[in-house]
């Protein structure tokens, strides 16, 4: 059982981009899954 949510979130998994397998520099916790080499959209 998890003791705090902060446990939770502190022990999650680096995140790896999906195309390079390279770590992606974002919170574990967020929905990105490729990193900004390999994302296509560069300008927003």
């Amino acid at each position: 059982m998890v003791k705090s949510i902060v446990e939770f979130f502190k022990n999650l998994p680096s995140k790896q981009c999906v195309k390079c397998g390279s770590l992606i520099e974002e919170q574990h916790e967020s929905y990105i899954h490729t990193c900004d080499e390999c994302t296509e959209v560069h300008d927003i």
